[in-house]
């Protein structure tokens, strides 16, 4: 009897949860549409408040004269796996903890 109770009360939790989200995506949606979306540097310059409605940039996303970048930030390399395990085990090889008698072990 107490087993039907649990689960009784754990599905009326799930049902109350699923209800709650559905209601905050819902609300989080129709506010989004209020909203024009944010540009950088938007803004009028000479307005008492457009250092609080201008939006700049991360500072890693400017160039050494303040402009956006828009190239990739990081390109990566493709490696096979026989060369990421040599990398590996060379990294392995040269570290401090490394004694030459425990490398024989594998």
């Amino acid at each position: 009897m107490l087993h039907l109770l649990y689960i009784l009360a754990f599905t009326v939790l799930a049902f109350l949860a699923v209800g709650n989200l559905i209601r905050s995506l819902v609300t989080l949606s129709s506010e989004s549409r209020n909203y024009p979306p944010a540009r950088w540097n938007q803004g009028a310059p000479n307005s008492p408040l457009a250092q609080y409605n201008r939006r700049t940039p991360h500072p890693e996303l400017l160039d050494a004269s303040g402009k956006i970048v828009n190239e990739p930030l990081m390109v990566m390399k493709s490696m096979t796996v026989d060369d990421a395990r040599e990398r590996l085990d060379a990294l392995y090889d040269s570290s401090p903890g490394n004694s030459p008698e425990n490398s024989d072990q594998t």
